[in-house]
């Protein structure tokens, strides 16, 4: 695929960790990345921060913007959501109207401060789930990402890592795992959105063997070259 025709991405909440590492990993790869935040002030010095870590890797010219959360999604082709879970709903609800025909990528872990250890689903039956009932069918919802260490995100190496990629529609999911492999990863099909509960609750476990072996531990598949 040719450099025009890669997709637009956005990062809504692109200034934290993972929506930086993110950011990172597909400037790198060649997409145009625009990233999101709920000040402008802060989407600017997340793509300085962006433009600065791109040239000490060597990578001369980067296509990146900074907007406003609304604006990101309105001007993207295909959305990333990467806030805490108890600010999903609401920015969802704000862009909504520009998320309507095109694909959001679900990254929210529903964790529950301060027992992030536990797994703690929500009544809606995953984040994914409830970021697809919230938009509608008119938004392919894919969840993915959920997995995967920001710290490892943010590195330049390759990774050691699998991404879970669960929706209802087989060609935004195809779309994604284009996207997890321009990242540096592996994507696998993984069901619907309602299976995205397994992805979010495997988080809160990964938590637990970070903390006792004192790693950035995520998953791998095995037995494929089996087939």
């Amino acid at each position: 695929m040719t450099k025009e025709a890669l997709p637009v991405l956005a990062i809504l909440g692109g200034t934290g960790d993972l929506g930086t590492g993110l950011a990172r990993r597909w400037a790198q790869a060649g997409y145009q990345v625009i990233i999101g935040s709920r000040t402008q002030e802060k989407a600017e010095a997340a793509v300085a921060d962006l433009r600065e870590v791109m040239a000490e890797r060597g990578v001369a010219e980067i296509e990146v913007q900074a907007m406003e959360n609304l604006a990101a999604a309105e001007a993207a082709e295909i959305v990333s959501i990467t806030v805490p879970f108890s600010h999903q709903a609401s920015t969802l609800e704000l862009v909504k109207p520009a998320l309507q025909g095109k694909i959001l990528i679900d990254v929210t872990v529903p964790l529950v401060p301060p027992k992030v250890a536990r797994v703690q689903l929500p009544e809606g039956g995953s984040a994914g789930q409830i970021a697809q009932d919230l938009l509608g069918e008119e938004v392919a919802v894919v969840s993915a990402f959920q997995n995967v260490a920001a710290a490892h995100l943010q590195e330049g190496s390759g990774l050691d890592c699998d991404v879970l990629v669960c929706g209802n529609k087989k060609a935004a999911r195809e779309e994604v795992i284009t996207l997890v492999e321009a990242a540096g990863m592996r994507g696998f099909h993984a069901g619907m959105i309602n299976n995205a509960a397994a992805a979010e609750a495997l988080t809160s476990v990964l938590i637990v063997i970070n903390k006792q072996y004192s790693c950035h531990a995520g998953i791998r598949m095995t037995g494929l070259d089996e087939n």
